[in-house]
């Protein structure tokens, strides 16, 4: 490790392409796939797993297939940035399945929120549970996708 950053090799990035496809892969096809031994791999994996470069192993659910075809992004401002209200939202955020992201932004918005609906009425119980939990939100502004026209849950080889 140099800082907080792991150090990895091309044979390390190789083993993190194939999993971040497939991590239902059995070690020795990995293995034969980055051209190493079973064990090899398997210890690799392991340290990467140990390091918390790999972090978990997920199913990926397609959220059409289930009823959840229905992506919303909301922008929240807000005139409060002390540690009672971060906590009371932050609390709120947490307890809606909903949401599937937050993030704390710079710029305009304070906080963009992902949320994977059914459809617009059930986003609309949603903001009103959360308007109803987090007081003194200046602007919660909604916008609906229309088409995903890129997702993945790969992260790249930085340069």
């Amino acid at each position: 490790m140099i800082g907080n950053f792991a150090q990895l090799d091309s044979i390390d990035w190789a083993i993190l392409g194939v999993l971040q496809a497939d991590a239902s892969l059995p070690v020795h096809e990995v293995g034969e796939r980055v051209g190493l031994s079973s064990n090899a791999c398997w210890r690799r994996i392991k340290r990467l797993e140990d390091s918390g470069v790999i972090a978990r192993r997920v199913a990926l659910l397609d959220p059409e297939k289930l009823g959840l075809a229905t992506t919303v992004f909301v922008a929240i401002r807000t005139q409060r940035h002390d540690p009672q209200w971060l906590d009371a939202f932050s609390r709120a955020v947490s307890g809606i399945e909903e949401i599937s992201e937050c993030h704390r932004m710079a710029g305009d918005v304070d906080y963009l929120l992902k949320l994977v609906v059914r459809d617009i009425a059930h986003y609309d119980r949603i903001y009103r549970k959360l308007i109803a939990a987090v007081p003194d939100l200046a602007d919660v502004s909604s916008s609906f996708s229309m088409e995903r026209m890129k997702a993945t849950t790969a992260l790249p080889r930085p340069a």
